[in-house]
C-alpha cells in the first residue's frame, strides 16, 4: 500500500530521540551510592554470581562491563516479575505499532504519516488513543474528522481498534521476534514459583496476542495481563503496577519490573518496586539514573546480561541496606 510521506515532523514534536539500530552490550550502574552496591562490588567491571540451581541454569560467574556483583546466591527471590510489553518483550514500536498506525491513517485517507523520529517523540505519551489525540490537538484534526469532542473520542477509538487489528496481524505472522533473554527469564521465574505479569499501556488484545503467539499458550496461561484501559491513568502513573501487585497478592516492594522507557521507569519506582531497564531502539538515550540497573537487553547465554538470581539480589538488598 502506498503511503503519503510527510517530509518533516512538526516542530512541536521536534526529535530528541533516534531509533538506534545497535546498542552496546553493557550495563549502567545508575546509583553509585545506592544500597545495590556493596563494598565488594564498587568496581566498574564486576561479575554476576548466578544461582547454582538447575532451574536457573547457571553454574559459573561471568564478567560483563559494569555488571554489579551478587556476592552469593540470593536467599530471596522476587514475589512477582512484571514486564512492560512494547520494547521489553518485543521491540515493536518502530516496525510494528508505527507501521500499523500509518496503515490505518492511509486506509482512512487522513493524509497523515508518522515518520521514525516523530513517532519517537510521540512515545513520550502513554497509550495509543492518547497519542493520536495529543497529536491532532497540536497539529490540527484531519478535514474528515468529526468536530465535537464526544464524536472525536469515538473517531479515535475507531482508529485505534483498526490499528490494533493490523498490529495483531503482524504479531500472528511472527514478523517481530522476542528480544534476547525474555523467554529464558520468564521460564526461570515460572519454574521457581515467581508470579509473572505483563503491564502495558497498549491495547489488551495486542498484548495478549504477543504473549500467546510469541511465548506460546502454555506460558500464556501462567502470565497475567494488565493492559490498555484497565486503569484510568496510564504510565508514568503507577496505577497499573499497583493494580498488578494488589491482584497478584504481593507487596510492591517484593516485585521487580523490567521496563525500557523513562515513563515506565517512573511508574515502577512510584509504585515502590525495583526496576531493571533494558534499553530499546527508541529509548537508548533516555535518562535512567533512577533505575536499579540498566542493560541493553536481558540476553541469552553466552551473552546473558542478567537472570532471576540478579533480580532476587535487588529485592534482597533492600532488607540489608
Amino acid at each position: 500500500m502506498a503511503l503519503r510521506v510527510v517530509s518533516s515532523s512538526p516542530t512541536i514534536f521536534s526529535s530528541q530521540r533516534k531509533a538506534a539500530s545497535t546498542l552496546p552490550s553493557t550495563v549502567t550502574l545508575p546509583n553509585p551510592n545506592s544500597s545495590l552496591l556493596s563494598s565488594s562490588s564498587a568496581a566498574i567491571s564486576c561479575s554476576v554470581q548466578r544461582n547454582k540451581s538447575a532451574t536457573l541454569r547457571s553454574k559459573t560467574s561471568r564478567r560483563y562491563s559494569g555488571v554489579v556483583t551478587c556476592s552469593s546466591s540470593p536467599s530471596v527471590l522476587p514475589k512477582a516479575l512484571l514486564f512492560d510489553c512494547d520494547g521489553v518483550l518485543v521491540d515493536t514500536e518502530k516496525d510494528g505499532h508505527r507501521i500499523s498506525f500509518n496503515d490505518t491513517f492511509a486506509e482512512k485517507e487522513l493524509g497523515v504519516t508518522w515518520d521514525v523520529d516523530l513517532y519517537g517523540e510521540l512515545l513520550k505519551i502513554g497509550g495509543g488513543k492518547e497519542r493520536m489525540t495529543a497529536y491532532f490537538n497540536k497539529v490540527g484534526w484531519p478535514e474528515n474528522a468529526p468536530k465535537t469532542e464526544e464524536e472525536r473520542k469515538e473517531f479515535i477509538a475507531g482508529l485505534h481498534k483498526r490499528k490494533t487489528e493490523l498490529f495483531m496481524a503482524l504479531i500472528e505472522k511472527k514478523l517481530l521476534p522476542l528480544r534476547p533473554g525474555v523467554e529464558k527469564l520468564i521460564d526461570q521465574a515460572l519454574g521457581n514459583g515467581v508470579k509473572v505479569a505483563v503491564c502495558s499501556t497498549s491495547n489488551e488484545k495486542a498484548v495478549s496476542a504477543i504473549v500467546s503467539c510469541l511465548l506460546g499458550p502454555e506460558r500464556a496461561e501462567q502470565i497475567q495481563i494488565y493492559a490498555g484501559d484497565v486503569v484510568p491513568r496510564k504510565k508514568p502513573d503507577p496505577a497499573i503496577y499497583l493494580l498488578a501487585a494488589s491482584t497478584l497478592g504481593v507487596d510492591p516492594s517484593s516485585c521487580v519490573v523490567v521496563e525500557d522507557s523513562g515513563i515506565g521507569l517512573a511508574a515502577a519506582k512510584a509504585s515502590g518496586m525495583k526496576c531493571v531497564v533494558t534499553k530499546s531502539g527508541y529509548t537508548a538515550d533516555e535518562n535512567f539514573s533512577n533505575a536499579d540497573a540498566v542493560f541493553d537487553c536481558i540476553g541469552d547465554p553466552p551473552e546473558e546480561r542478567f537472570d532471576l538470581a540478579f533480580c532476587g539480589s535487588l529485592v534482597e538488598k533492600q532488607y540489608v541496606s
